[in-house]
């Protein structure tokens, strides 16, 4: 098989000489569980360590506390006994230097030892950023306020998985150091919740409301923020930015009220939830469309629509490989056609797949338009490995079978890409094929534009993780040992824009899938160019 192996030693470096975070994979977050086990291990066999050695110094002073006791009620009546002048030399001279180099023992060693070789896994403060706003942007999408995130209140989970004050507290400095606001006030919001609720907490009642009424001030409630700011100087009264923050921004609403000629009207009472405040627009224009899907809402399937979808046995165009066990095929969409294929994987090739891929999981990449490199990006959040024939047969027979399935070429296919999805793993709205404005996107492959996507899925997910088309109105939810399939590009080469999908982020557990793009190349017999542009 033609596979590109230069291509993807290149595109292997990119992706290995990028710093890849922990948690963007469920799979290596997983080696982190046991690894933490191990340390737990550790410190408990150094509390031993430690508790056997203070049992031995004890055993010691008693022992010594006794001789000591006799030997000071008449100094020289002991000493008069040749036996009692023996071993008081004997003691001083070797007894105590043993006692010396036991209590100089350090158990800690060992541990320490333990911890310096794990650190080098251990998550940075990187990855500590990021898993908090893997959070919120779960948070967003499906609609979450902080208490439910907070109580551990998540659709399908049952775990008692909770938020304390000082987590709630780094969640809201979080967004607060990234100049994000609108989550700031949330968490900010809810870590005061809780200690006014009694719980205990490191973060103190006036770093909370600090944070929190500069937030509300920066998301524009100027009453709210003045109330806040007050109750921090009632608080804290000698606040170094209290007072000055009270006075600026008294002065800001008095002006506003002067210029618009109204009456101060008192602070609002109701709580700050998810929805008092706008969450402020991004780089993504159907952002509200492609959430809504993600959540299951704003599909675009009705009656009419479905009774254009069917189900049917599928042998390939009478491929000898499908004659005996053809392919159960069901329509998921009619224009574009997109088709899903039951059966495709069976549990034993995910688990092989899988096997294979995660030793080489990194950080997943897109392709930069301008220049044609693999980088990573903030809206692709994965990680990801490709995978050779040569690695096992069963990506052989993987390949093979997508083949005998499309009836399409993957001699010039990209190799198979598998990706897992860790804490809000996603990939915001995209184009699989390079458009007019990119024309050098895979000039280095020499295989011509992603005609086609073939998309296997290799796990089921709790909750989220659907691949939804925002154009469409459609979204198809993960199904174990299912594949979807479609084309990118009309028989004409021009790109069907109607194909801009997503990978919502996954609320609750672990997405696998693996993609095979099938590039123009070695396809002009086997699906033959149109007279028109869009046929």
């Amino acid at each position: 098989m033609r596979q590109l192996r230069s291509f993807v030693l290149w595109a292997l470096l990119c992706c290995w000489t990028t710093r890849a975070e922990i948690f963007t994979s469920i799979s290596q977050m997983t080696d982190l569980i046991h690894t933490e086990k191990e340390l737990v291990q550790s410190l408990r066999d150094y509390i031993k360590a430690e508790e056997s050695k203070l049992a031995a110094v004890k055993s010691w002073a008693n022992k010594l506390d006794a001789l000591t006791r006799v030997s000071t009620s008449d100094p020289e009546g002991y000493l008069a006994h040749p036996v009692n002048a023996y071993k008081l030399m004997k003691r001083l001279n070797t007894e105590w230097s043993e006692l010396e180099t036991l209590v100089l023992q350090n158990p800690s060693d060992g541990f320490i030892s333990n911890m310096s070789v794990h650190r080098q896994v251990f998550p940075d403060a990187e990855d500590e950023t990021g898993a908090a706003k893997a959070l919120m942007r779960l948070q967003d999408t499906y609609q979450l306020d902080s208490e439910a995130f907070s109580r551990g209140k998540l659709p399908g989970m049952h775990a008692n998985a909770l938020l304390t004050v000082d987590d709630c507290f780094d969640m809201g400095k979080t967004g607060y150091n990234d100049a994000d606001y609108y989550h700031a006030v949330l968490w900010m919001q809810q870590a005061l919740k809780q200690l006014d609720g009694g719980e205990e907490s490191v973060a103190s009642k006036a770093d909370i409301l600090d944070y929190l009424s500069y937030s509300v001030y920066q998301m524009g409630d100027l009453p709210r923020a003045i109330e806040l700011t007050r109750r921090l100087v009632a608080t804290t009264p000698g606040h170094q930015r209290a007072g000055g923050n009270l006075r600026y921004f008294e002065r800001i609403l008095t002006k506003q009220l002067s210029e618009q000629d109204q009456d101060q009207q008192p602070a609002s009472e109701e709580p700050i939830l998810l929805g008092t405040y706008q969450r402020p627009k991004d780089h993504l224009p159907e952002r509200e469309t492609y959430e809504a899907l993600c959540r299951g809402e704003g599909l675009q399937m009705n009656d009419a629509r479905r009774s254009r979808l069917f189900c049917r046995l599928q042998d390939g165009r009478r491929n000898p490989r499908l004659l005996l066990r053809p392919m159960k095929e069901e329509d998921e969409w009619d224009s574009p056609h997109i088709v899903r294929y039951l059966e495709v994987l069976s549990h034993e090739e995910t688990e092989k797949i899988k096997e294979l891929a995660k030793p080489r999981l990194a950080r997943a990449t897109v392709r930069d338009p301008k220049t044609g490199l693999l980088t990573t990006a903030n809206y692709r959040v994965s990680k990801s490995a490709w995978l050779e024939e040569v690695d096992d047969p069963v990506i052989v027979r993987v390949n093979q079978r997508i083949e005998d399935i499309t009836g399409l070429e993957v001699d010039t296919a990209e190799l198979l890409q598998v990706a897992n999805y860790g804490v809000g793993g996603q990939y915001e709205p995209h184009y699989d094929f390079s458009r007019k404005d990119e024309p050098d996107a895979f000039k280095r492959l020499g295989t011509g534009n992603r005609v086609a996507t073939f998309l296997n899925y290799m796990s089921d997910v709790e909750a989220g993780g659907a691949t939804v088309f925002p154009d469409l109105g459609a979204a198809i939810w993960p199904r174990k040992g299912t594949a979807v399939f479609w084309f990118n590009l009309f028989r004409s080469g021009e790109g069907d824009y109607r194909t801009r999908h997503a990978a919502c982020p996954v609320l609750v557990g672990s997405k696998w899938v693996s993609n095979k793009w099938i590039h123009e190349r070695g396809q002009e017999f086997r699906r033959p160019c149109g007279l028109t542009e869009e046929e």
